[in-house]
């Protein structure tokens, strides 16, 4: 195993076999936020969201969740087989800068991860940080 993914796993938080923990409620807003209740896909993918439950997240601070799911209790979304990324959305700060975005990944129809991508080395790209950037001007 080389260095950089030997570093990478260390980052990760895993639950183990069997356990999960229920989605936090940050993560459950990024993802209404991002998934559109428009368009059909998103609307299938949402309805996931109340059944999803963290399988492993990162240690630092960047937001990176990794997602369990009962396959029975819910409908797959029409996102086609493998893994797919229906939801992306860039993060605009108060400036109009864009240090990074969203990713919702699918596989096989099912919520599988969602993942903060940052851009720069300027800005603190965190969950947190996106949540902000991502809900309406009050």
């Amino acid at each position: 195993m080389d260095q950089k993914m030997g570093r990478s796993l260390k980052l990760l938080v895993s639950y183990g076999v069997g356990m999960a923990d229920s989605l936090p409620e940050d993560v459950a807003d990024v993802l209404g936020l991002v998934l559109n209740p428009d368009e059909p896909v998103h609307v299938a993918l949402r309805r996931q969201v109340s059944q999803l439950r963290v399988q492993s997240r990162y240690k630092c601070e960047c937001g990176t969740v990794y997602f369990v799911l009962d396959a029975d209790t819910v409908e797959p979304a029409s996102t086609g087989p493998g893994i797919v990324v229906p939801a992306k959305v860039q993060l605009f700060t108060e400036t109009g800068e864009c240090p990074g975005e969203i990713l919702v990944f699918a596989q096989g129809g099912y919520l599988s991860w969602l993942e903060v991508c940052s851009w720069s080395d300027d800005v603190e790209v965190s969950l947190a940080a996106a949540l902000h950037w991502l809900q309406p001007p009050s």
